[in-house]
């Protein structure tokens, strides 16, 4: 497993924290700030998931007035980590 560490931007969080399998899957995904529950949510929905799949559903995702969010900022990096 590849563990990741991503430092967001423009967002709540201060850290998005995930494991990648050998076939690109993600497990164990956490979130450091933010909107707690929500940011749980995220990480039971996608536990499991193609790592590909899940950025391009939440890349471009908004918060409020921002141009980004947790979920746009684990798109991020999300496609850092697969590169």
């Amino acid at each position: 497993m590849k563990e990741i560490n991503f430092k967001p931007k423009g967002v709540c969080s201060t850290n998005i924290h995930f494991l990648l399998d050998d076939e690109n899957n993600i497990h164990e995904l956490t979130f450091t700030g933010g909107c707690n529950g929500n940011l749980k949510a995220i990480g039971k929905l996608i536990e499991g998931k193609n790592a590909k799949e899940i950025a391009n559903i939440l890349k471009g995702n908004q918060c409020g007035y921002r141009n980004t969010s947790c979920a746009d900022q684990l798109a991020i990096a999300i496609e850092s980590a697969i590169s």
